[in-house]
């Protein structure tokens, strides 16, 4: 490393974000992109470590300490090379990976982690800012076409190497944009539409045909997609919510997380909504119940779409806020996590079972809930949640958030027309090829293995086109991740 002993000469320094008083009128991203200087420094805080163990925690087993010394001495070019060959989309995983890698850092061991996550989002941005990243050459055509299913991570980083590999990728998406949940199901704030389109782009030029506002299985059928293309790979996400089937359910004002943030998503782009279909916060008192990622996101939402108040209650405890020994180094550790939104406003109360929507003319009005505790679980048993007698309340909601997860992709349409077989848990059941069921059909990310992470999808993106190609060709120069 060009200085062995950065760690001890610099504190880990995170990046800013914009003053709560201004980000929460708009939807315009909350982060501010730190100066060059200020990431080297940063850079050299990745230590000379004889077994980097950000990799191992990294699914796409990310170059970190050999494009951090890059950075450290001013190479960015290099490291960009570096990011970009394990990674098709960082400047997207640079904003809002959960940084799995920054958990299993050797320095955290006795210190601050190495800010891997910012650092990758310097590399990125500085790349595109200098035209570093532009369409590049792709190899003579093998003459083979594919079709990818879905535009999210996983469709997306599956059709860049397939791409790259030499065939005519086509991606089907039945919204209107491509990007799947990184345009819909993140907020502006945290994820500006923008950087999808950048990308996206260079994409097109590079050969990549994307077909928008086709439902297929839908509007088209599963038989003309298998006689049309030698391959065909499934990766429409896990879309399907988890519900919450309490008595008052059926009261207005309840709506899934995801809808919430996709209509959200649109008129940020400037998109009408009809006045009846429309989910506002603005004046209500907003309750989200789900205490993870997109329950935040739908905190952050409410907030600039200047709610009463805000409250978000999660189930499960209060998570610790330093890493308990049963989550061991270098495991990711369930931790308290504070996100720009929760900083924005709103309370967050966690053990809280809802028992029921009480609601008033048809329109919820309050929530009854009740504190719950759980046992301790050990190797042969999990843990078990009990209600607290007596410690029943209420709390006023003229709009619920059910930000509770999702089960598996819609079975309906095109799986159905398929005729895939499902796991044990209602995804697409695929072998370690990611093949399914079905002849030259294959799956990949949300879809295959359940609702995930970003980082996750992009890695089961990249996996999948290896075996795709391989499949195809009889051998395939892919990297396997």
């Amino acid at each position: 490393m060009g200085d062995p002993r950065g760690f001890l000469k610099s504190a880990r320094k995170t990046g800013a974000y914009r003053l709560v008083c201004e980000r929460v009128k708009d939807f315009k991203e909350v982060s501010v992109l730190r100066p060059e200087k200020e990431s080297e420094v940063q850079a050299s805080r990745c230590m000379d470590c004889s077994t980097p163990f950000c990799h191992w925690g990294c699914p796409i087993g990310n170059y970190i300490p050999e494009w951090n010394d890059y950075m450290f001495r001013g190479n960015w070019k290099a490291a960009l090379t570096l990011l970009e060959a394990t990674n098709n989309l960082s400047e997207i995983t640079g904003r809002i990976c959960p940084a799995l890698c920054e958990h299993a850092c050797v320095l955290g061991l006795n210190d601050d982690a190495v800010t891997i996550r910012e650092n990758e989002l310097s590399v990125i941005e500085l790349g595109f800012k200098k035209g570093l990243i532009k369409p590049g050459a792709v190899k003579k055509n093998t003459g083979k076409k594919i079709a990818i299913i879905g535009s999210g991570p996983a469709g997306l980083s599956c059709a860049s190497q397939l791409n790259k590999a030499g065939h005519s990728v086509t991606v089907f998406e039945r919204d209107k944009e491509p990007g799947g949940i990184l345009r819909y199901g993140i907020p502006d704030f945290k994820l500006e539409k923008s950087i999808i389109d950048r990308r996206i782009d260079i994409w097109k030029k590079e050969g990549i045909s994307f077909k928008t506002g086709v439902n297929v299985g839908v509007d088209y059928s599963s038989k003309k997609l298998l006689e049309e293309f030698d391959a065909v790979c499934l990766a429409g996400g896990a879309r399907a919510p988890r519900d919450l089937k309490i008595e008052g359910r059926d009261l207005k004002g309840i709506y899934f997380a995801m809808d919430y943030l996709a209509q959200s998503n649109v008129r940020s782009s400037g998109e009408k909504v009809p006045k009846d279909e429309l989910i506002d916060a603005k004046g209500k008192k907003v309750v989200v119940i789900g205490g993870g990622d997109t329950g935040a996101d739908c905190v952050g939402t409410a907030n600039r779409q200047d709610a009463a108040c805000v409250a978000q209650i999660e189930v499960l405890p209060k998570p610790y806020e330093c890493r308990p020994s049963n989550q061991p180094w270098p495991n990711y550790p369930m931790l308290l996590k504070t996100t720009s939104s929760h900083e924005e406003g709103g309370e967050r109360h966690w053990a809280v079972l809802t028992k029921k929507f009480i609601g008033e003319k048809g329109i919820v009005k309050k929530l009854s809930c009740v504190k719950v505790e759980f046992s301790e679980g050990d190797s042969k048993t999990c843990s078990v949640m009990k209600e607290i007698p007596g410690s029943e309340f209420e709390i006023e909601a003229d709009m619920a958030i059910l930000a509770v997860g999702f089960l598996h992709p819609e079975h309906s349409g095109l799986l159905t027309d398929l005729n895939v077989e499902f796991d044990r848990r209602g995804n697409v059941k695929t072998g370690e090829d990611y093949k399914t069921s079905v002849e030259k059909v294959f799956a990949a990310g949300d879809m295959r293995r359940g609702q995930s992470l970003v980082v996750w999808a992009i890695s089961e993106g990249r996996r999948s086109a290896y075996y795709i190609d391989k499949d195809l060709i009889g051998e395939s120069s892919l990297p396997l991740i």
